[in-house]
């Protein structure tokens, strides 16, 4: 039973990559066998704050040496007192306005006992009973579906432990300890693991947008809890589970149909389902537990003596609502008007990395989209994406680098392309340019790189071209032959050969229209 139950969570993991855009109910799914799935998220996101939730300690961000990127407060020192960062707060009411939800003018917080090694109080500080925002909703525009949002909640992340097989260790790292997360719980209004992969994705987009977040899963900086039942048609909800800590959308999607198979196999068995703690095993593509399920109760919640509630003033979240981004669905119905197609749109939002925030917590740089805004200005943006995904994306990834990397102003880039339009450089030597402005990065324009380097485009009358024609004609005869005996596609071989000489600044159709009529008039 145990390999059956293996067999169909891989099958289901194969079907999940092929019908990715299955918006099927749950009840007419023949995965579950007439079975109903609910599932609801919790996503931990981390915020995108250059300082912790209630320290100044600096977040790890990039990963630090173990423990050097903690303060007295964030180790539990007897007699430290918490201080709550603003731009945290403001992050949360930007996600809270973007995701519809209603920011609530007085919230509290509270403490979540529990005792991990990890944490070095004992308790997490969270937000259980007054939350900074209430209700809302995502719409998840493939499977057409409305996704409820039951809360949002401000809490501090705990220190990392890892344990070593050889020594027989454990060790502690506290860089982590007390990060400021999001804490975005969903309605379990999701019925299928596609439904769910879809509900990360668009929820990354948004948290990227209003630079909340960078949402990326497998860096840790979003990590989901999946609650997953199951039950008949018409009959009350089932008993649930989760999933804890799933760092990427195609292992929750995974993990969702192997826990539903779990649960398939145990009600059809004639037993009951035990709501407990589940983990996800990557390489058996099956969950396993960890530990019967915590009640409230259990955690001991009680308010947090040392913080008094967080108040918020209608003209700070108006002031904050007024200076929102554009949200990813508005973004992505310009491009589209703008004429690129919908790959070109996925590429430029799924790489853009999202706003910087100032420690004011101000906007600052854009990211991908933002570039290409700025380019296209006054251009074709077809021609400017082009650019932007097929080159520039290209050469960054040769390099290892990301777009955030990218030291090419977009004002320089316009340039560039607007001297590969006008023919004062040929695309050859435009892309020769990029990298040569990727690899010595300088405030020199694309103008002065391409007389520099003597990359400026030839005339089409001019001699060297000619020479260079008659030169390459002269050393390939079979070739020539060819081309006389009614071979014309051959000519691109000699082409090639004159546009090495001209380092690229010679025009590929001119200097194919020249080889032939050389050719041509030799064999007359």
């Amino acid at each position: 039973m145990h390999r059956c139950m293996l067999s169909l969570a891989r099958q289901s993991s194969r079907w999940s990559r092929s019908h990715s855009t299955l918006a099927e109910n749950a009840s007419g799914d023949p995965r579950w066998f007439g079975w109903q799935v609910v599932v609801g998220i919790e996503a931990h996101a981390q915020i995108k704050s250059r300082k912790k939730l209630f320290s100044d300690s600096w977040t790890n961000d990039p990963p630090q040496p173990p423990s050097t990127r903690v303060s007295a407060f964030d180790a539990s020192f007897p007699g430290t007192l918490p201080r709550l960062n603003s731009t945290c707060v403001a992050l949360g009411v930007r996600t809270a306005l973007a995701l519809n939800s209603n920011v609530q003018r007085r919230s509290t917080f509270d403490r979540k006992h529990y005792f991990y090694k990890d944490l070095p109080a004992g308790y997490q500080i969270t937000q259980h009973y007054a939350p900074i925002s209430l209700g809302g909703y995502l719409m998840l525009a493939n499977c057409m579906r409305k996704v409820g949002i039951k809360q949002i909640q401000l809490e501090q992340d705990t220190g990392k432990s890892t344990f070593d097989v050889h020594l027989g260790k454990s060790s502690i790292d506290l860089n982590r300890a007390g990060t400021a997360l999001l804490e975005i719980v969903s309605d379990p209004d999701m019925s299928s693991p596609e439904e769910a992969g879809e509900y990360v994705r668009t929820l990354q987009a948004v948290l990227r947008s209003v630079a909340a977040s960078d949402g990326n899963m497998e860096q840790g900086s979003l990590r989901c809890d999946v609650n997953v039942s199951i039950n008949k048609k018409g009959e009350p909800a089932g008993t649930r589970c989760e999933i804890k800590n799933l760092n990427s959308v195609k292992n929750m999607q995974v993990a969702i149909a192997s826990e539903v198979f779990r649960h398939i196999e145990i009600l059809t068995s004639g037993q009951e389902v035990k709501q407990e703690t589940r983990g996800f095993d990557e390489e058996k593509a099956e969950t396993f537990s960890l530990r019967s399920k915590e009640d409230a109760p259990d955690y001991r919640y009680m308010p947090d003596p040392n913080i008094p509630p967080l108040l918020l003033t209608e003209s700070y979240i108006d002031k904050i609502r007024s200076s929102m981004p554009e949200l990813p669905d508005a973004t992505r119905e310009r491009l589209l008007a703008q004429g690129l197609s919908a790959q070109d749109t996925g590429v430029l939002m799924t790489a853009d990395a999202g706003r910087e925030v100032g420690m004011d917590g101000t906007f600052g740089q854009g990211g991908v989209v933002a570039y290409f805004d700025a380019v296209s200005e006054g251009r074709d943006p077809k021609i400017v994406v082009n650019w932007i995904v097929q080159v520039l994306f290209g050469q960054l990834a040769a390099r290892s680098q990301t777009f955030t990397e990218n030291q090419i102003m977009a004002a320089q880039l316009g340039s560039l392309i607007d001297m590969v339009q006008s023919g004062v450089i040929t695309g050859s030597s435009g892309k020769l340019i990029l990298r040569l402005m990727l690899d010595n990065p300088s405030s020199k324009t694309p103008e002065e790189l391409a007389k520099e380097h003597s990359l400026i485009a030839l005339d089409k009358g001019d001699s060297s071209m000619e020479a260079w024609c008659r030169e390459v004609i002269g050393s390939n005869p079979e070739v020539a032959d060819a081309i006389r005996a009614g071979n014309v596609n051959v000519v691109n071989k000699l082409v090639g050969r004159v546009m090495k000489k001209s380092r690229g600044t010679a025009d590929a159709l001119s200097v194919r229209k020249l080889l032939l009529e050389i050719i041509a008039a030799k064999g007359a």
